[in-house]
């Protein structure tokens, strides 16, 4: 249950629900103003205590509009106790014409925590049917365990500066999808199992390219380019399904939002 919530501003805390019988709690965080604009700054704080879980997902997809002087921020901090679990699916990033995003994301996790965040952005429409005219998306998410930085992931895509959608960058794709998780339970075995079902999702889903690669700590990081945030949102959840099966017993995620 929640010990505390509570919301101000333009974003909102739905009360939580429950998706399956193993007790956990869902979170949906909402935007009734239906997009980020420059100069906007959100802060998300979340704290599991120990031995709690949590499913964190939105309501919709985050939609980044044009920042014609300073871009739209967001500050994310999660702080998980011994033995605790946040799980945190949102629906996909997608940035417009000139929009300019960063988002810092801080984990303060203890070592037998478990945490799994999910991110898959998108290019938004443009008046002239052209993709990647947003100005730069940034995503920097830091895991740090017992004061030292374990792991340090930081995305920039800048259209105007780096040929996004040519070799090196998303190789002609139009959507990055990655999902990112530090748990003790991880080792060669489960990474292995992970990169047979991406091989399998290679087979079955034309234009989708992807991989897993093990972390500094018990923890792996998928990475998937693909033609379509449905694609790889599927994706994304089907990993976590594994894992969950695995780890909890729990089913595949059902979010139920349509």
């Amino acid at each position: 249950m929640a010990v505390h919530q509570y919301h101000t501003g333009a974003l909102r805390v739905l009360r939580p629900h429950h998706l399956d019988g193993s007790g956990q709690p869902c979170f949906v965080v909402v935007n009734p103003g239906g997009g980020y604009l420059g100069g906007d700054h959100y802060e998300l704080d979340v704290a599991v205590e120990a031995s709690g879980t949590v499913l964190l997902t939105t309501q919709s997809a985050t939609k980044v509009y044009r920042a014609p002087a300073a871009p739209a921020r967001q500050d994310v901090r999660f702080t998980l106790g011994p033995d605790a679990v946040l799980e945190y699916l949102p629906d996909q990033l997608i940035a417009y014409a000139n929009a300019n995003y960063v988002q810092h994301t801080t984990v303060e996790m203890d070592p037998t925590a478990c945490f799994m965040a999910g991110e898959v952005v998108t290019p938004g429409w443009a008046p002239d049917g052209t993709s990647f005219r947003y100005r730069s998306v940034v995503l920097r998410t830091e895991v740090v365990m017992s004061g030292r930085t374990v792991v340090l992931d930081n995305l920039r895509l800048r259209p105007g500066e780096d040929a996004v959608a040519e070799l090196g960058f998303l190789e002609g794709r139009s959507h990055l999808g990655s999902l990112l998780v530090v748990d003790p339970r991880t080792d060669q075995g489960l990474i292995d199992r992970v990169h047979a079902r991406l091989t399998t999702a290679e087979s079955q889903m034309p234009g989708l390219r992807c991989g897993v690669s093990p972390l500094p700590v018990p923890g792996l990081v998928v990475r998937a380019l693909g033609p379509g945030s449905d694609e790889l949102t599927e994706l994304l959840h089907d990993i976590s399904a594994l894992l969950r099966s695995e780890w909890t017993g729990q089913p595949r995620v059902d979010l139920r939002k349509y």
